[in-house]
């Protein structure tokens, strides 16, 4: 299967250029189950979107420091691109970002989250587990670093799961398939990113997340649990 990486991290700095670049780590998470599977990344930060998104077998959408309600042209262009996409029942995945920007495209709204900074390890509870979910664990460990949260889900959508009550995830049909968190980062980026953000989380956030950090991941289930959805969407 071919896909498209939207690629929509804004980050530029010197930390950022010490690290892979989201299009290889999201390249590398769906390697993990399907190793001959290819990507091409597009930065639609940039401005730089698929000619023909629709050629592709589906769509990942990367996470990003930028805001969705920021107004943004490009941002504004990729909410109507999941308009698109939805009303084709073309399938696309959302980590962050992207879960936020594909439930405000389809009508859900976001805030700031209740007690600010989530950053760490966190735990969801799985609310919901389509046939492809199968390989997901009850408690679905995964990286999170966020500031602003779904409020409310699009029509019809399904929650998927859930951390201290507040949505992480959700599914709409066959072929949306989002959460709020990073399945695409590894510990010691995640370990990195804690130390780069230590000022803009504060000293008991900062402490949380690095106690957090003694856990792992479930890279793994999530990633063959995204390449089954990825499989089912794409039959008729």
């Amino acid at each position: 299967m071919h896909l498209a990486i939207l690629m929509t991290n804004t980050d530029e700095s010197e930390f950022a250029q010490r690290h892979p670049k989201d299009g290889e780590k999201f390249t590398d998470l769906i390697r993990i189950a399907r190793p001959d599977w290819r990507t091409s990344v597009f930065a639609v930060k940039d401005g730089d979107f698929p000619q023909d998104l629709f050629a592709f077998g589906g769509a990942m959408i990367t996470g990003s420091p930028a805001s969705v309600r920021s107004g943004a042209p490009w941002v504004a262009q990729l909410l109507d691109l999941i308009r698109d996409a939805h009303t084709r029942r073309f399938p696309l995945f959302g980590a962050c970002f992207g879960h936020q920007a594909i439930a405000l495209a389809l009508g859900g709204g976001l805030d700031l989250n209740p007690d600010g900074w989530v950053h760490g390890l966190t735990r969801n509870k799985l609310l919901n587990r389509p046939d492809w979910a199968a390989p997901l664990p009850d408690e679905v460990k995964l990286y999170g670093s966020h500031c602003e949260c779904v409020r409310t889900l699009p029509q019809d959508a399904t929650p998927l799961s859930e951390w201290n009550g507040m949505n992480t995830g959700f599914t709409l049909g066959r072929h949306i398939f989002t959460t709020q968190h990073h399945p695409e980062m590894s510990r010691s980026f995640m370990t990195a990113l804690t130390e780069e953000m230590q000022q803009t989380l504060g000293p008991e956030a900062h402490a949380r997340a690095l106690d957090s950090l003694t856990g792992r991941s479930d890279q793994q289930a999530f990633a063959e649990s995204l390449a089954r959805f990825f499989e089912q969407a794409r039959q008729p």
